[in-house]
């Protein structure tokens, strides 16, 4: 299994967006019926890592994000829609 390169943590202002972002991942994982072990084996990431992300301790890369979409079955356009730091909205 690969291990992902440390990524930033998002800044206070930022919260909102990150925990949108993760409560998405959650919820679309959820709908697959995948573990976080799972889907982390499946696009060689550590599970913790998809933890820190559905918790909104971490935001993914632009290459991370098309991987976690590839894992998920979903477009990575699905995986952003309709987010909004401001107003965050669930899965």
């Amino acid at each position: 299994m690969g291990w992902q390169a440390v990524t930033p943590r998002p800044v206070a202002s930022d919260r909102a967006l990150a925990l949108a972002f993760g409560h998405r991942v959650r919820g679309l994982r959820a709908e697959a019926g995948l573990t976080q072990q799972r889907l982390a084996d499946a696009i060689a990431l550590h599970p913790t890592f998809i933890s820190s992300l559905e918790r909104g301790d971490r935001m993914p890369s632009l290459p991370t994000l098309l991987r976690l979409a590839r894992g998920l079955g979903v477009d990575p356009a699905q995986l952003v829609a309709g987010l909004d730091a401001s107003h965050p909205s669930p899965a």
